[in-house]
């Protein structure tokens, strides 16, 4: 049997999340699936999934539909039904404690606060999975965090999307292709907003 590796966005199901911060997880798998052609259009273990084959190894795309806090009741029954581990995990999701558009990759760790994250962690009884992490913080202080993470994206942050979620994309896809320290090595650098050249920095944990 080829190996496996689930390939997951977090984010809420729903058009009016479409484009707000909390989505960047499935605004890149979507990426991710019309890179390679395929349709998010399969339902299996709560989630909208796709497949393809990347070498020997088999790539599942998966949005889970379970709403964010519940995320890792779905990966949890995801691992289940593919016989895989969570070194077989790779999760995409928006980090608020990092500046808007900066790419961070991560190997374990705590949720800081992500509740999806958190849910991941609860699910599973490890902390050590990989996370490409999407900075959503924006350039001003706020009010209501969780408002401004479920809310549409303002229109100057709307016009950085693309770009952002195509280095996203390319995070994941060198972890796939490549292994993880080699991305972790590229992506994880100081940097401003996104498009940015950034400055070579040690790998993040």
């Amino acid at each position: 049997m080829a190996p496996v590796k689930l390939l997951v966005g977090l984010g809420n199901p729903g058009p009016e999340y479409k484009f707000s911060p909390h989505n960047m997880g499935f605004a890149t798998v979507d990426r991710l699936a019309d890179r390679n052609r395929v349709s998010l259009d399969l339902k299996r273990a709560n989630s909208l999934c796709a497949r393809f084959q990347l070498g020997d190894e088999v790539v599942w795309l998966i949005q889970p539909q379970t709403f964010m806090n519940l995320s890792g009741l779905s990966i949890k029954e995801w691992l289940k039904k593919e016989g895989c581990g969570p070194s077989d995990l790779l999760v995409v999701h928006d980090e608020l404690d990092l500046p808007w558009g900066v790419i961070q990759i991560r190997l374990r760790g705590s949720s800081a606060g992500h509740h999806g994250v958190e849910s991941v962690i609860e699910a599973l009884g490890v902390k050590e999975f990989v996370r490409v992490r999407i900075g959503v913080a924006p350039d001003h202080p706020l009010v209501d965090p969780v408002s401004y993470l479920l809310q549409p994206m303002r229109r100057n942050q709307r016009e950085e999307l693309e770009k952002i979620v195509d280095r996203a994309a390319d995070a994941t896809e060198m972890i796939l292709r490549e292994g993880v320290h080699k991305a972790t090595n590229r992506f994880n650098r100081r940097e401003g907003r996104a498009g940015a050249e950034p400055e070579q920095s040690s790998a993040g944990q």
